[in-house]
């Protein structure tokens, strides 16, 4: 890719092993985030995020954080959360955001993996513009299985009105991903996810089940409707993941889904020749495509 950004922030250790058994350094996932920023930007940007931590690579301690740390660097925002009441508190519970690329490289020299954001922007944060139905197999579900999963979701929600656009998670499944026009509220988004995922196990309960028990889940594809609460949140579009093999969740057209291998087809070492060898991104009309949510199903 041409014209690729340049941060400001500083690198400590940028030979640091994030992904040892891959060798991917901390300086080549600040490169990863200069080279996609065009594409990632419209989903981190002036959103509240939950980082998953790992300073000190993925076979170490990782964890997730929501709220600001000791040294947190200046490229990274904090925000009252309207509904924290204890939120000016010593240490409160601000929430973090990002604005540009050097907030983007801030995370990543705080040992960020993982960024998962909120489905509401800062500024609307009461209604959410998107939808997210994470397609979460159970022990024996086949690769093609969750494939037609993801075509059942997208069937429901087409019927209802909606766009649905695809990702590959990084890690086992696929999210489904509905724009919305900001007018409903949490409440609303949430039980129309959950009516959606409570549909789908009803109509065929021996693929799909709406409930997160992992003992009922063998053979079967979890609907997970929860990412659609306040306060939830889903991994970013093009976000790397802290497991082996340096995947990262992947935006991808419909009719790509057959030529994809694995959730975590898509790659750290080959997201951007993907990107720049595309003619078109598949998720750029993302915003043109947001419809209001449905009253009623």
């Amino acid at each position: 890719m041409s014209g690729t950004p340049t941060s400001r922030v500083t690198l400590t250790h940028p030979d640091r092993l994030y992904w040892p058994q891959d060798g991917v350094t901390k300086q080549e996932l600040a490169d990863y985030y200069a080279r996609v920023w065009r594409f990632i930007a419209p989903f981190v940007v002036g959103r509240p995020l939950a980082l998953l931590r790992c300073p000190d690579g993925i076979i170490e301690a990782c964890f997730f954080q929501k709220h600001a740390w000791r040294g947190i660097d200046s490229a990274i925002r904090q925000i009252d959360d309207p509904q924290d009441r204890d939120g000016d508190k010593l240490g409160g519970e601000k929430l973090l955001a990002i604005d540009d690329l050097d907030g983007l490289i801030a995370l990543v020299q705080a040992g960020t993996l993982e960024i998962h954001p909120w489905g509401a922007p800062l500024a609307g944060l009461e209604e959410p513009d998107m939808l997210i139905f994470d397609l979460d197999p159970g022990d024996g579900v086949t690769w093609p299985q969750v494939i037609a999963g993801a075509r059942a979701v997208r069937a429901r929600l087409e019927a209802d009105g909606l766009g649905a656009l695809v990702k590959t998670s990084g890690g086992k499944g696929l999210h489904v991903v509905a724009p919305l026009a900001p007018k409903a509220g949490w409440p609303a988004a949430k039980a129309y996810a959950r009516a959606v995922a409570d549909a789908m196990a009803a109509d065929d309960p021996d693929r799909f089940l709406a409930v997160a028990t992992k003992a009922k889940r063998g053979g079967r594809i979890f609907i997970d409707y929860l990412r659609n609460a306040r306060g939830a949140t889903a991994v970013a579009p093009y976000s790397t993941r802290a497991r082996p093999g340096a995947a990262v969740a992947m935006p991808i057209a419909w009719e790509e889904l057959d030529a994809t291998t694995s959730a975590a087809a898509f790659t750290l070492g080959n997201a951007p020749a993907r990107l720049a060898e595309r003619a078109a991104d598949p998720w750029k009309d993302f915003r043109a495509a947001a419809r209001p949510l449905p009253t009623a199903r």
